[in-house]
């Protein structure tokens, strides 16, 4: 199987990663795309997000309804902090015979280096990176320099600029701002009934 695998705080999960996961999915003929919140990621402060609980809850209901979503709580339920060699170790290990393809932001690939690894990483999966119909001279030259340095497998993921930020929606729900539009309306509603991201 080619599976997809999305990662991230999801506090709270937005449309542009779900945009995001569904343009990988269909233009890269995955089977499914598995969406994965990040359990203690030792470069955020889980500080200013909600907890496990609800950012679990918030991504369950944003990804009801699409059969080639799968949620998984791999990393929410591992102890410590987490790191996505872990996790891609534990995968290919269960898995040995599908393809894992890991579909992140393009500004992932700038701080990649930067993670727990990064060799071992690019070894055990390709990377799906968005990027807009423009061409990005700078976006070119960091994929060529880690194709490289790691024999990174890195494809660009054409898409429209979907300029939609968990921290930009928590800022506005702290204000009295409206989210709609910005997040499916359960997760909205979810916001609301457990009053997140108030002071």
């Amino acid at each position: 199987m080619k599976v997809g695998i999305l990662g991230g705080t999801f506090s709270p999960i937005h449309y542009g990663h779900l945009i995001l996961a569904e343009t990988a999915y269909d233009r890269f003929g995955l089977d499914k795309v598995m969406i994965m919140p990040a359990g203690d990621p030792y470069f955020k402060d889980l500080n200013k997000m909600a907890a496990d609980e609800h950012r679990e809850n918030m991504t369950r209901l944003a990804i009801e309804g699409n059969p080639h979503f799968e949620f998984s709580d791999m990393e929410l339920k591992r102890e410590g902090k987490t790191y996505t060699v872990d996790t891609l170790i534990d995968l290919t290990t269960q898995h040995p015979d599908d393809e894992f393809y890991f579909i992140v932001g393009s500004d992932t690939l700038y701080n990649i280096e930067k993670w727990y690894r990064p060799a071992e990483i690019f070894q055990m999966a390709k990377f799906l990176t968005s990027c807009r119909n423009i061409e990005n001279q700078a976006l070119t030259e960091q994929i060529d320099y880690l194709k490289n340095k790691f024999g990174a497998k890195i494809y660009n993921l054409y898409m429209p600029n979907i300029d939609i930020s968990s921290t930009d929606i928590r800022d506005k729900v702290k204000h009295g701002m409206s989210i709609r539009y910005f997040t499916p309306d359960a997760v909205i509603e979810y916001i609301q009934e457990h009053n997140l991201y108030q002071d």
